[in-house]
């Protein structure tokens, strides 16, 4: 992977980290190929039990690149409408282990809708949000998908329609971030929360996580019988028997994610 974005994991927390401090974190195709890949990556990492991104420099994002923006959006093979969108995180590729954003500085276009992937937002006291794509003559697609469940209808729409930015204790009031924190503290509070998540079973997460996302598109029974499946599925790992066994010895479980 080059550099224009940086995989480290440790203690099974990985960082995904934007990294074109010089244009803003910018995507063009070089950064997009490589923030593809380190998503791919986290997703079949078995050390990686938790994801977090952030930016490098002075923002965590700042939309494609206007002034080298060939291929940011990805490749795809197909034709036409055959041509499949979902190849990116911020599209919709599927990964069900628990995603933190540390938003430093400007988080726009491309870097707002990554973001809005993400289960929690932690953003520097200096953070802009917005989808300037109005602007520019051209629509928000995925992110006017996503917003409204995050933020209601009204917000949203102030921010799809109007393309200005808003601040991050606005963006905390409406939903859109869960913590503000100092810029130097950042990092701290996101690997503090990565930390906490760690602690707890890697697969009874992810199956938790994956009826959240799903239950509420379901028909009722649907769901339940969904739920009911994954709760023996993950029941019978080795997990769920090192839990049982940790509670039942007053000790610390060791999870192993199998």
């Amino acid at each position: 992977m080059a550099d224009t974005v940086l995989y480290e994991c440790d203690d099974h927390v990985a960082t995904i980290t934007y990294h074109r401090p010089h244009a803003l974190n910018a995507i063009n195709g070089e950064l997009r190929q490589d923030l593809n890949a380190a998503w791919e990556r986290f997703r079949a990492d078995e050390d990686a039990w938790v994801g977090i991104v952030t930016g490098a420099g002075r923002a965590f994002c700042v939309g494609a690149d206007l002034k080298d923006g060939t291929s940011s959006v990805g490749e795809w093979s197909g034709s036409f409408w055959e041509i499949p969108t979902i190849n990116s995180f911020e599209s919709g590729m599927e990964i069900w282990k628990p995603t933190i954003a540390a938003v430093p500085g400007y988080c726009l276009g491309y870097g707002l809708t990554s973001v809005l992937r993400c289960d929690f937002v932690i953003a520097a006291d200096d953070a802009e949000f917005g989808f300037p794509e109005v602007g520019l003559g051209v629509p928000t697609i995925v992110g006017a998908m996503r917003l409204p469940g995050r933020v209601g209808w009204s917000n949203a729409m102030e921010m799809l329609l109007t393309g200005e930015r808003i601040d991050a204790l606005t963006a905390k009031e409406i939903g859109l971030v869960w913590r503000v924190v100092p810029r130097d503290e950042l990092m701290a509070q996101a690997h503090e929360l990565a930390a906490r998540l760690v602690a707890r079973a890697p697969l009874a997460q992810r199956a938790t996580k994956e009826m959240a996302a799903r239950g509420p598109h379901l028909p009722w029974e649907d769901a339940l019988r969904m739920g009911e499946s994954m709760r023996r599925i993950v029941g019978a790992t080795a997990d769920a028997a090192e839990g049982f066994a940790a509670r039942r010895e007053g000790r610390n479980p060791e999870w192993h994610a199998r």
